[in-house]
């Protein structure tokens, strides 16, 4: 069986030498030694000045937007995994979606100023399937109009843009280390954010607001990882290289065999260095998909319709058409990509495609 993801599991020696730490140090959670030191090697890995890890990709979006989004509107993407505008929901923000852009997939920066009005408080945007935003002009608009940014980075670990990591743009970028990525700690996620003082609220955030003990910055919920997950984290980080490469392959892969007169593939951003966090196609129609999803299926195969349905359909965030959007979801299919595919199944796959 071939599914759309495999997680990655280091030697298992390996964690347990990290686990017998933990039972050395009689320290489970709370930040403790490992956690740290993960976080002093991911910032090291990813040459970046600050990192807050937490314990899933989506309470760092949720965190941000309690801080910045002021219960306001927020100009977002309705191409995105759901919880990213359940984040918005959820802290009683309002979603104002955006189009996306046909090729890049990511929010469509020229229709971003149409949808601010005075409530708009934060401007959302994901970098699809680690694929950036046009983060120069995001950005610019965001300083005029005196909005914030926050990036929902859950697929661009190690994504660097114009030589500059991907996670150093906007007032908060986040991602999620969920066993699915291609970086994981089982389960958990990261916050960055080089303002000092909105880190500082963001800290104690993620950790019921404490000051100390006995005294409270504010309000704040848990959103601290434990000890075992920073045990993943640091058996996962030394294998990265060869998970990049194994990813590289694959996607070359699939770039040389694909029957292109069939599928489209994403437009990679210019100036990015890209992660090969997912391979998406998309096909002229959603009978095509489906007729090859049924294919592959048949031969135990098992590609995922990502991101599907478009945000803006879903009930609880219901919006305005968005046309593009709708359609692309309507016949994206992301195909297998992980580190251990061989070349035999990645031809066997694009076959597959070519005769349905």
């Amino acid at each position: 069986m071939i599914n759309v993801t495999k997680t990655f599991f280091p030697p298992i020696a390996e964690y347990q030498a990290q686990v017998q730490r933990i039972w050395n140090n009689q320290w489970l959670t709370n930040r403790g030694a490992l956690v740290k030191e993960l976080e002093e090697k991911l910032k090291e890995y990813l040459s970046v000045t600050n990192i807050l890890v937490m314990n899933n990709g989506t309470i760092p979006i949720q965190i941000a937007l309690k801080i910045l989004g002021n219960e306001g509107e927020i100009i977002t993407t309705p191409f995105s995994y759901v919880a990213t505008t359940a984040a918005i929901v959820w802290e009683h923000c309002t979603p104002v979606f955006v189009d996306i852009h046909p090729e890049y997939l990511t929010i469509d920066e020229t229709k971003i100023e149409a949808a601010i009005t005075s409530k708009t408080t934060c401007i959302l945007a994901t970098h699809v399937f680690g694929n950036p935003c046009n983060l120069e002009v995001i950005e610019a608009i965001a300083a005029k109009h005196n909005l914030k940014v926050i990036y929902d980075a859950a697929h661009a670990f190690g994504v660097t843009y114009n030589n500059k990591s991907i996670f150093d743009y906007g007032d908060v970028s986040t991602c999620s280390f969920h066993a699915t990525k291609l970086f994981h700690t089982g389960e958990g996620g990261a916050l960055f954010c080089k303002d000092e003082s909105l880190r500082h609220k963001m800290f104690y955030s993620h950790n019921f607001g404490h000051n100390g003990p006995l005294d409270f910055h504010g309000l704040g919920i848990n959103g601290k990882i434990s000890e075992l997950s920073g045990a993943m984290g640091l058996a996962v980080l030394p294998h990265m290289e060869f998970i990049l490469n194994q990813r590289k392959q694959v996607v070359d892969w699939y770039t040389e065999h694909l029957d292109f007169s069939k599928v489209k593939s994403i437009k990679i951003r210019e100036k990015t260095q890209w992660n090969y966090s997912y391979y998406p196609v998309i096909f002229e129609t959603e009978a095509q998909l489906l007729k090859v999803q049924a294919v592959l299926n048949e031969q135990q195969i098992f590609p995922r319709r990502y991101f599907y349905p478009s945000l803006n359909t879903v009930e609880f965030s219901k919006g305005e058409c968005m046309p593009i959007s709708e359609s692309i979801a309507s016949r994206v299919l992301c195909l297998p990509l992980y580190a251990g595919l061989n070349k035999e199944e990645i031809l066997s796959i694009c076959n597959l495609i070519s005769i349905a």
